[in-house]
């Protein structure tokens, strides 16, 4: 396993790669989750590249930048034990050099429900996803469900700018409690780890009404929501019943829908979703 920290030196490295390559974006401290998409990309193609980089321009100001978890010696032990080629380690100073100008930015499915809440962080990842799809040249990239509107933003953006490359959404990996896996779990107390079990809980509650035949998305909004408000750390931000392409709240389902939230634990902002009927991301 090989580590280069500069643009050049990964392009560099990248000619020296058997294709297909498949990529998978991280911003570190890794967990079965990021795993996951690592295997699946094994599977899929010759090469692996992963990256490792916390992207400060998808954070706001009064966001967790400074305190994000970070074990950059854990993550390469891990990525190395799975057989990752390539790692690509940039600094902040390497991808948004001094008078960096230039952002991608989609349209409207950017604005809703995590764009609506956090305003500039889907330009911050468009960018920087961009940046990373330019510099590798990846076959196939790779992305959890977890993060269902960074899916559906990316698609969208590689499709506008003809990038040529296949996205490859993984399913969400859970502890053994329902709890989606994500870094920023660590953030939260003993207390908060089990009352943060309430989003999959209103996520199986909406699935069960789906499978009992509910089709009504303000009923599934209202009984998703009321799952969560039992929990008194519980606060939440959104809960959302959208197409699963488009993103746009639904009054009716007729035959998908990506039922998301974002809840915040004690100072934890938490997201989860569900994709309800035979559509996929």
């Amino acid at each position: 396993m090989r580590t280069v920290e500069t643009i050049a030196e990964m392009r560099q490295a990248r000619h020296l790669l058997a294709n297909p390559v498949g990529l998978v974006p991280t911003m570190g401290f890794l967990h079965e989750g990021h795993l996951s998409l690592v295997r699946q990309a094994r599977s899929d193609n010759r090469s692996v590249v992963a990256s490792i980089f916390v992207n400060p321009t998808q954070f706001a100001p009064n966001e967790d930048l400074a305190s994000y978890p970070r074990d950059l010696p854990r993550d390469l032990s891990m990525l190395e034990e799975e057989g990752v080629d390539l790692i690509f380690l940039p600094a902040a100073k390497e991808m948004y050099p001094l008078k960096f100008e230039s952002w991608v930015e989609v349209g409207k499915i950017s604005r809703r429900l995590e764009g609506a809440s956090r305003p500039d962080h889907f330009r911050g990842v468009t960018t920087v996803v961009a940046k990373l799809f330019n510099i590798v040249w990846p076959t196939r990239a790779y992305f959890g469900q977890k993060d269902a509107q960074q899916v559906v933003v990316i698609k969208q953006m590689a499709t506008d700018l003809d990038i040529d490359l296949e996205i490859v959404v993984c399913p969400i990996v859970r502890e053994a409690d329902g709890l989606a896996m994500s870094s920023r779990n660590s953030y939260l107390t003993s207390e908060e780890r089990t009352a943060a079990v309430a989003l999959h809980q209103a996520l199986e509650l909406a699935r069960h009404l789906w499978t009992a035949g509910e089709r009504d998305a303000f009923r599934l909004r209202q009984e998703t929501a009321s799952v969560i408000r039992h929990q008194p750390l519980a606060e939440i931000d959104y809960i959302s019943v959208a197409d699963p392409k488009t993103l746009q709240e639904l009054d009716a389902i007729v035959d998908s829908a990506l039922l998301s939230m974002a809840v915040r634990i004690g100072k934890t902002r938490l997201i989860d979703n569900v994709v309800l009927g035979e559509s996929s991301l």
